[in-house]
């Protein structure tokens, strides 16, 4: 555990030796707190009890152990530079590329013997690319949940091997032992994410696809580990150069969504949504079905930061954003395009002919669910309750209002403003913008955002 502030004298940590007081896991809120707990006494529990029964290593176990926590460190040793910038870059869920060490002990020893590989190389790990981001309460969790999926994947290829239906080695051993330790591991972090944070979407808590098969592909390397230190350990020398390709390809894609999404709110933002909404129109050239495009305005949001300060505006914004997430599909394209303003992309909506009805459906959910927001938050005085929100919907339809995205967002913008000056917290459709003017004045609203 973690030195953190002080607790003496009140909460959980109180009553406890000093630096025990003083550990961060007092200060996680009640309910997160015991989660983390019993993860980490299971893992030790369990361990405490299969060590009791464990026999002595034999030279076989000892050389490999002694190899694997030699291939671990040396990996970390070679990647941690790329470590730190993807554990900067990336979210709640974060890949261990390190379970290529913890997976081949799982194969190649038994449990204890694994557990104990699994926190040598993850305690270092930490030390060269975790800490000091990664508070050791953290840390000590991260290794609960390894050592568990590492003793909860051998059982299982145990079991199946002592039936006598398969060995170890075989493929759909391996492949089960694989889906196991996945599992479990997803299922200890997904719980106590879900704990800390309920109202959590499900790919936030779980992680993305692509990061699930990520792990599923570092499992697999850790199989082909265990095979060639079987075999011949100099083999493992054929396992770093694509196990270092896969950490830079992953960074590489990481960078690449840092990029696009705005940092307050997780969506898009402006560059990335641009790209992506012109993309999506001339694929629509291809396809039938309407477009649209919806640009939304909180209204009155200097108040919020008035009033409550900006880390509550933050927390303001981050809650529409959800909000509008929550009312479009998977599909659809939503982005920030700065300050309160956000902008919707919505993909086929229908029939030729259907799609203003179904705009304008999808416009009032929006709206309606925006003016229904309760934004909670804690702050030095007490619990703060943000409501009362509203929001101003602008929109344009593909392609009666137009086939180009800056013309769609002109449309758009100006029904907007006609919303604001309509008594705000409505929607408008559809309303063409004013001819061209010589020169566009340089503050007005179409000024700022087309005047190049």
């Amino acid at each position: 555990m973690s030195p953190g502030r002080s607790t003496a004298g009140a909460g959980p940590g109180s009553g406890l030796p000093g630096f025990v007081a003083g550990w961060a896991i007092w200060n996680l809120p009640a309910r997160l707190m015991a989660a983390v707990l019993t993860v980490e006494i299971t893992a030790v529990a369990l361990v405490l009890v299969l060590a009791v029964g464990e026999p002595g290593p034999d030279s076989r176990t000892i050389r490999d152990v002694v190899l694997l926590v030699v291939f671990g460190l040396l990996h970390t040793e070679i990647a941690h530079g790329v470590e730190r910038v993807r554990r900067r870059v990336n979210g709640e869920v974060h890949v261990n590329l390190s379970s290529v060490w913890f997976f081949a002990a799982t194969v190649l020893l038994p449990p204890v013997w694994a557990a104990l590989v699994a926190v040598v190389v993850h305690l270092h790990l930490w030390l060269r690319s975790a800490r000091p981001r990664n508070p050791l309460f953290k840390h000590v969790f991260s290794s609960a949940t390894v050592v568990l999926s590492c003793m909860s994947a051998s059982g299982v290829m145990s079991a199946v091997a002592a039936d006598g239906t398969g060995d170890r080695g075989d493929v759909y051993v391996l492949a089960l032992g694989v889906l196991v330790f996945l599992t479990v591991n997803t299922a200890l972090v997904a719980g106590v994410i879900a704990v800390n944070s309920p109202q959590t979407d499900v790919a936030s808590i779980v992680g993305e696809w692509d990061e699930n098969l990520l792990e599923i592909a570092t499992l697999c390397l850790g199989a082909l580990a265990a095979a060639a230190i079987a075999i011949n350990p100099w083999l493992v020398a054929f396992i770093f150069p694509p196990l270092l390709v896969l950490h830079r390809a992953v960074l590489v894609r990481q960078l690449e969504v840092a990029a696009n999404t705005d940092g307050k709110t997780g969506l898009l933002n402006a560059a990335a949504w641009h790209t992506q909404a012109e993309r999506e129109l001339r694929r629509a050239e291809r396809r039938s079905g309407p477009r649209a495009v919806l640009v939304i305005d909180l209204d009155h949001f200097k108040a919020v930061n008035d009033t409550h300060g900006h880390l509550a505006g933050d927390r303001v914004l981050a809650a529409v954003a959800d909000a509008l997430n929550a009312e479009v599909r998977d599909r659809d394209l939503v982005g920030r395009f700065g300050g309160e303003e956000f902008v919707v992309l919505l993909g086929a909506l229908g029939e030729p002919g259907t799609g203003g009805g179904e705009l304008q459906t999808v416009a009032e959910r929006i709206r309606s669910r925006i003016a229904a927001l309760r934004v909670e938050m804690p702050t030095a005085d007490g619990p703060l309750t943000v409501a009362g929100l509203s929001a101003s919907v602008g929109c344009a339809l593909y392609p009666d209002d137009g086939r180009e995205l800056r013309d769609l967002l002109q449309v758009a913008d100006t029904a907007l403003y006609a919303a604001k000056r309509a008594g705000r917290n409505v929607v408008r459709m559809g309303i063409q913008p004013p001819a061209p003017q010589p020169l566009l004045a340089e503050d007005s609203p179409q000024g700022r955002r087309y005047g190049q």
